[in-house]
């Protein structure tokens, strides 16, 4: 018996998770991803991957609660593991269909002060680089150098250069012809569903205790006022893309 725990939609947090159920919005939190394991109680599982990414801290978690599963465990990249799903995908032996894609890139993130704050930021940034290298390293065997390098290329790899570089062990049912893909649309349309931290405070200051909204008679009316001011904000731009 094999148990599949899908790694699909947006890579968030355990305490944002509710926000993105609410809006019907695909995505994945470690909390999540540890009641799987412990149903999986040591069976076979299989991680099927398809997703553009998320919160950095988030991933490395999934990545640790997979890694140290103790059954037989395999990382099925089924679309698309970009960003903090590539970290997530290299936990364990992975494969990746034909048509699949592997992205990965810098860390990045905002920051608001003086010249002080700003440099500060950029150190911190770049030692989240070399931490997240760490787990490409384990897997693909190239050196941090090397991995920095594809890193600040934001490197895209078709299954067969994936395979070349030691990101995933086998491309499924392999018949040596690897599709193109649009990458430009695709990239787009993985990354529309992140919300940015600003939507996220939104969102927090107007509903105060998620766990009312069941309860309350008018939570209709703000569901569809939420979702109004969810769609104005993507309008204005106000998405990250960062990890």
């Amino acid at each position: 018996m094999m148990k599949t725990i899908p790694i699909k939609g947006t890579i968030v947090s355990n305490d944002d998770k509710w926000i993105y159920d609410w809006f019907g919005i695909e995505a994945v939190c470690p909390k999540d991803v540890a009641m799987q394991l412990k149903e999986a109680d040591g069976e076979e599982i299989t991680v099927e991957i398809n997703s553009g990414g998320g919160d950095v801290f988030a991933g490395n978690e999934i990545y640790y609660l997979i890694s140290q599963y103790k059954g037989k465990k395999t990382n099925d990249i089924v679309g698309f593991a970009g960003s903090a799903a590539s970290i997530i995908a290299m936990s364990s032996r992975c494969r990746i269909v034909p048509s699949g894609l592997v992205m990965i890139h810098n860390v990045s993130g905002g920051a608001r002060g003086d010249y002080h704050v700003m440099d500060k930021t950029s150190e911190v940034l770049k030692t989240a680089n070399k931490a997240i290298s760490n787990a490409y390293i384990a897997k693909t065997g190239l050196s941090q150098e090397k991995l920095l390098e594809l890193m600040d290329q934001e490197k895209w790899m078709d299954a067969k250069e994936a395979l070349e570089l030691g990101f995933v062990d086998e491309v499924i049912n392999d018949s040596g012809k690897i599709a193109n893909q649009p990458i430009k649309a695709l990239y787009n349309s993985m990354f529309a569903n992140v919300l940015s931290p600003e939507i996220i405070e939104k969102i927090r200051n107007t509903i105060k205790n998620p766990n009312d909204i069941q309860d309350n008679a008018g939570s209709d009316f703000l569901m569809q006022k939420m979702k109004s001011k969810l769609n104005l904000l993507k309008l204005k731009g106000e998405r990250r893309y960062e990890i």
